[in-house]
């Protein structure tokens, strides 16, 4: 399990899991339904990006995206 701080590292991670699946972005982009420069943008980091268009990137490649507290990760 990764822990994700901010936007590049979870851009950084979708760019290795889509690579390992032997993806381009423009593939990714058709399958999880959003514009090739959605994924751009996205594995780059930028900030602004959409929540809803990231998790259903991220639900395309596999991933599981959970939350929790700092006081739920020190149990």
């Amino acid at each position: 399990m990764s822990t994700i701080a901010d936007a590049k590292t979870f851009g950084a991670l979708v760019r290795t899991e889509r690579k390992s699946q032997k993806l381009t972005q423009e593939q990714l982009a058709g399958l999880a339904g959003v514009g090739v420069r959605f994924v751009r943008e996205l594995e780059a980091g930028k900030e602004s990006c959409q929540l809803g268009r990231a998790l259903q990137v991220a639900q395309t490649l596999g991933l599981i995206v959970s939350v929790s507290t700092r006081r739920e990760l020190r149990l």
